[in-house]
């Protein structure tokens, strides 16, 4: 018996380029860039100069009580998971939901709440927490609220892995479906880590961006020989994965099928990329899928906008697709919506499906003089309207060594 094929039946996206997949879309569409100058209390002391961060109100998405008891990065998890499954059209009422599980990812988990303790303690010298403080920042939080709210029964997890938490939780989503322990899995990752604390500790880490004097919303500029380092930033991003055949049963529109995930460490640094162990993940994801190289339409690449990350992922591509990489389109949405580190993957996966739905490929907004050393197809400044593409793939390499590879195909006809 074959296993089970896993299809994508709805998205839900909290980002900087807007707050529902169509507003994030359009974006994308547009070469529009979500990163500004970072407002004096976001920043606070850090030096950090630039970020993309979430237009929100929590009041327009929960009641106060609520919202007071919600981390951001929770907050951005309710309302993205809460989009996915809308669109889906999942009857939960009838559903059953032991069968429907909750994998997710944060690299961060309740980053707020975690700053405000901390200068309760250390900046008032008051030890009289919040009585939800652990509830709040511990990192399954996002998840787990998730499954509170929809009384989701079945499979749960939740993934730490830096900036491949979320395309993990995805992946390791496809393969409980597969292998029967679930009918449908509300899956994705958030991210929310724009605090003063947290942008010092990157900051020490001299990987991040300064801001383009000419234009702060530029600053992120991957492949781009200018290059200067990473913007982060938060939000969040929902799917709902289903067993095709559960989808097909309830007459469910299909949007893609999931059908590669690659999964390798390097084990070579805790910092440094390592181009074997990308090569690795994106051949394993491609053997997953049954495909060739050459079936691939489209790469949506890690493309952090580090000096070096960016090298090394090119010479991966080149490595893997050959003769190929100088024809499949290559972008990175980073550009726009910055790095939400454990959210990534899952909000890139969504930029991925465009072709599918819309034949456009988002671009790599900020890129006008590319590095001859990462010499790829470059989709760069705008997107482009190509056929639509049997297939694609969306890389998330993070620190800690850790490669994920995700491949969809276009949902059958």
């Amino acid at each position: 018996m074959l296993p089970r094929r896993v299809a994508v039946t709805g998205i839900g996206v909290v980002s900087a380029l807007g707050n529902t997949p169509e507003a994030f879309r359009s974006a994308l569409a547009e070469g529009r860039s979500g990163a500004r100058a970072l407002p004096a209390e976001v920043a606070g002391g850090s030096g950090v100069q630039v970020g993309a961060l979430v237009d929100w109100d929590p009041l327009a998405h929960f009641k106060g009580p609520e919202a007071s008891s919600l981390d951001r990065v929770s907050q951005f998890a309710l309302t993205a998971a809460g989009q996915a499954l809308a669109a889906s059209g999942l009857d939960l009422a009838a559903a059953n939901r032991d069968r429907i599980g909750v994998y997710w990812g944060s690299g961060m988990g309740g980053a707020h709440t975690l700053e405000t303790a901390y200068a309760t303690v250390y900046g008032k010298n008051d030890f009289r927490l919040r009585p939800l403080s652990v509830v709040m920042a511990m990192n399954n939080a996002a998840g787990s609220n998730v499954a509170v709210k929809w009384g989701l029964r079945g499979v749960f997890a939740n993934f730490s892995t830096a900036c491949s938490s979320s395309a993990m939780a995805i992946g390791e989503a496809v393969l409980a479906i597969r292998a029967g322990r679930a009918d449908a899995i509300v899956t994705g990752g958030s991210e929310a880590l724009l605090t003063p604390g947290l942008l010092a500790a990157w900051q020490a880490l001299r990987t991040l961006a300064p801001a383009d004097p000419a234009d702060a919303s530029a600053s992120c500029k991957p492949f781009d020989r200018r290059r200067g380092g990473l913007v982060l930033g938060e939000g969040a991003a929902a799917l709902v994965l289903e067993a095709e055949e559960h989808a097909h049963a309830r007459g469910a529109k299909i949007l893609a099928l999931l059908t590669g995930y690659g999964n390798t460490c390097d084990a070579a640094h805790m910092s440094k990329p390592d181009r074997d162990g990308q090569v690795r993940a994106m051949r394993m994801a491609l053997a997953d899928a049954g495909l060739e190289p050459g079936a691939i339409g489209y790469v949506n690449a890690h493309g952090t906008a580090t000096i070096v990350g960016d090298v090394v992922e090119c010479e991966a591509l080149r490595t893997v697709f050959g003769e190929d990489a100088a024809r499949i389109p290559v972008s990175s949405t980073k550009s726009m919506h910055g790095h939400l580190l454990g959210g990534a993957g899952a909000l890139e996966m969504i930029a991925a499906l465009m072709p599918f739905e819309e034949g456009l490929v988002p671009p790599t907004a900020t890129l006008a003089e590319p590095d001859p050393a990462c010499a790829v197809r470059h989709v760069a400044g705008r997107a482009e309207r190509i056929e639509t593409p049997r297939a694609v793939m969306s890389n998330s390499f993070a620190f800690g060594g850790s490669n994920v590879v995700l491949v969809a195909e276009r949902a059958s006809d």
